[in-house]
């Protein structure tokens, strides 16, 4: 399958680091695919996300997005740690705001929000103010947001890391619907391993500093996976192996990020 963005021997500073977060970084993002990005906290997780996003230019090497674009689309779309939304917008208000400055006619983006909404559970809630929301419903509202500029790849950065832990659980079964709907590729970012198993096609885990990567793990499990099969945990435990270097069993803070 043909990819949409491509890392090339790439190379990532923050402006005035000393030295590089990411080094000699080689990855591919097949059209439709998900995947999956762990590694411990300041590991250049992010970085990687806002690089793909085009938002941080390479030191070294290159980022390539061949991913198409229209007039009244955009390539890449982002969706964040928390929603972002503005308080003095409704919620449809707020969906629309990525669609200003494309193509459209106002009957074709008063569908686009629809439709996005809809895509997400929230077809009822356009009339509401962010204030009306619970945290997983404004999680769901920046991911229509998102969807509305019909992406190519679609960039989430730990999205689900500020709610609880059954809403996180439930928000990522809406998540691997929604995908598969969408016909996006995904990049997510977490630092929770069974997430990054139960959603992608792929984990990439990344280590070390500078940063590479120390394992790309195919998830072939058929969908709708199950948290509690053995060979669920067993690709949980493989993947977590590698945040603290171990080749064998888990180490007690992987076993705990597997938990998480």
């Amino acid at each position: 399958m043909a990819s949409v963005i491509e890392f090339d021997r790439v190379a990532l500073r923050h402006p005035a680091a000393k030295a590089p977060v990411l080094s000699n970084l080689s990855l591919a993002i097949e059209a439709g695919s998900f995947v999956s990005i762990v590694g411990g906290s300041g590991v250049g997780k992010s970085t990687l996300l806002r690089a793909a996003a085009g938002l941080l230019p390479a030191e070294s090497g290159a980022v390539v997005s061949l991913a198409a674009s229209r007039p009244d689309q955009r390539s890449r779309a982002f969706v964040f740690q928390d929603s972002r939304l503005l308080p003095w917008r409704t919620v449809s208000q707020n969906v629309a705001l990525g669609l200003k400055g494309l193509a459209l006619d106002r009957a074709t983006a008063r569908r686009r929000v629809a439709d996005a909404l809809a895509l997400t559970g929230l077809a009822d809630f356009g009339d509401r103010w962010p204030h009306q929301l619970s945290g997983g419903q404004a999680q769901r509202v920046g991911i229509a947001r998102a969807l509305a500029v019909e992406p190519t790849v679609l960039l989430m950065d730990e999205p689900f890391s500020a709610v609880d832990a059954i809403t996180r659980q439930r928000l990522q079964e809406e998540l691997a619907a929604i995908w598969q709907a969408s016909g996006a590729a995904v990049i997510f970012v977490t630092h929770d391993i069974a997430e990054a198993v139960y959603l992608g096609d792929r984990v990439v885990v990344l280590a070390d500093a500078p940063a590479r990567i120390v394992a790309d793990i195919e998830i072939a499990q058929p969908r709708p996976r199950y948290r509690e099969d053995p060979a669920f945990a067993a690709l949980a435990s493989r993947a977590a192996s590698y945040l603290d270097g171990a080749s064998g069993e888990p180490t007690p803070c992987a076993r705990a990020a597997i938990r998480s």
